[in-house]
């Protein structure tokens, strides 16, 4: 089913940096504010961050990107790998909120080459909506760099873990800590067997995005437009391949954390009418006044355990937990009916479908502009702030679990925008894929 090789990518020289790997990578462009950018780059003058989120004004960025990546080629920052190779990348961090202990975890995958085919094709899988802004921008870098900067984030299946003992066959290139407190390891697999039996396990398997959508859609449309270009391009160009970091979705360690929903600028809006029309669907239990954002993830952590449940918080401090009735026919509501039972069954799509279109009025398109929500990924700190004066109601959610995301795939099915948060996020600059169609990706 999914075809999958090792790499033979660009990387950094790590003989000419000063401040090693961790002073040279970056985040996924698309989560980097500008103060972030700016920071980053004042770092080394050579970080990623310079090429995936390049200066100028207008599309002369994407000029000068292709230019900064040509000059640290040209003078040995940056050098392509002798041998094909799977990189086994580990990161060991701390939950970043929510209630639970405070145990570390380690998430461990590999960064791989993926054949890039459609999604008709039910080989690789999205489970999320995307938007056609981002896309462009990144088309625009693909085309004036012919290289995939940034890696995807897929999930495979392998329930018995028979790929952990191939990739523990690998030897240690990098071991650093990002300012975030995350612990990054990469290491090189190399050995024929070892490649081998990574390319099988996960060809039996579908791939699912976890992250990184707009860039998978982006890597399918280039190479689409290169085959056309290119009748002379080689049956397994570079161009055919998208880079991404694949995990276990088997993986107990591989754990996913919710995104919060926190509505503003409603014209008309009233908390107690909320409520009131929510009871059609929902078992509304209301908390006391002022209860803590530990207490009140607790509870709704604990909600969840028996079925779909959200927190709805006041900026006056009332919080109230919505449990959905048992029994609810939710096939024949207006607008859940038309979703299929997995979907049905998360969380995030009762509450955007339930509450913020239907009980709300925020359409699907307000949903996906933010015209009337943000997208806050910590609890804690989002209900402060709804409890000092900013905007007019928070939802808290739990995590969707990541057994839920891949049966709505299956499914054929997408949740809506920020349904699932994979952290700590994929690093940008462990490893520059090139797109010559003249060049071929390895066979394992």
């Amino acid at each position: 089913m999914a075809e999958i090789a090792p790499l033979t990518p660009l990387r950094y020289d790590a003989a000419r940096l000063a401040g090693g790997l961790a002073s040279v990578v970056a985040p996924p462009y698309d989560v980097i504010s500008p103060e972030e950018r700016a920071a980053l780059a004042a770092r080394d003058p050579r970080n990623v961050v310079r090429l995936i989120l390049p200066e100028g004004e207008g599309d002369s960025r994407y000029a000068n990107a292709a230019a900064l990546l040509a000059r640290w080629r040209d003078e040995g920052t940056l050098v392509r790998d002798a041998d094909p190779a799977f990189y086994r990348y580990e990161q060991t961090f701390l939950p970043p909120g929510g209630p639970g202990g405070t145990a570390r975890i380690t998430r461990r995958g590999f960064l791989a080459l993926v054949r890039v085919v459609p999604f008709a094709d039910r080989i690789v899988l999205p489970h999320e909506r995307t938007l056609s802004g981002p896309k462009e921008d990144r088309l625009k870098l693909f085309r004036a760099t012919g290289t995939n900067l940034s890696p995807g984030f897929m999930l495979y299946r392998d329930p018995r873990d028979e790929l952990r003992a191939p990739l523990d066959m690998a030897d240690e290139v990098a071991r650093f800590t990002t300012a975030d407190g995350v612990e990054h390891a990469l290491a090189k697999v190399r050995d024929a067997d070892a490649v081998r039996a990574i390319v099988r396990g996960v060809s039996a398997s579908t791939l699912l995005i976890a992250d990184g959508h707009h860039r998978y859609e982006t890597a399918l449309r280039y190479s689409q437009e290169v085959d056309a270009a290119r009748p002379d391009a080689q049956p397994r160009g570079e161009h055919r391949f998208f880079m991404t970091f694949l995990a276990n979705g088997d993986d107990p360690n591989l754990v996913v954390f919710p995104t919060h929903r926190h509505v503003h600028s409603l014209t008309s809006f009233s908390f107690d009418g909320m409520l009131r029309d929510a009871r059609g669907y929902f078992a509304v239990e209301e908390l006391a006044r002022g209860t803590s954002a530990d207490a009140v993830l607790s509870a709704l952590q604990a909600a969840g355990q028996s079925g779909p449940a959200i927190a709805a918080a006041a900026p006056d401090g009332r919080v109230a937990l919505l449990a959905l009735r048992p029994g609810t026919r939710l096939d024949a509501h207006p607008t859940l009916g038309a979703k299929t039972p997995a979907l049905r069954r998360t969380d995030v799509a009762i509450l955007h479908s339930a509450v913020l279109e239907h009980l709300l009025g925020i359409t699907p398109e307000a949903q996906a502009a933010k015209t009337n929500l943000w997208y806050p990924q910590d609890g804690r700190a989002a209900l402060a702030d709804l409890r000092g004066g900013r905007g007019q109601a928070l939802f808290l959610m739990n995590a969707t679990p990541v057994s839920q995301v891949r049966d709505v795939a299956d499914e054929g099915e997408v949740m809506p925008q920020k349904s699932t948060f994979f952290y700590p996020k994929v690093l940008t600059g462990l490893a520059i894929h090139t797109l010559d169609p003249g060049r071929s990706v390895a066979f394992a």
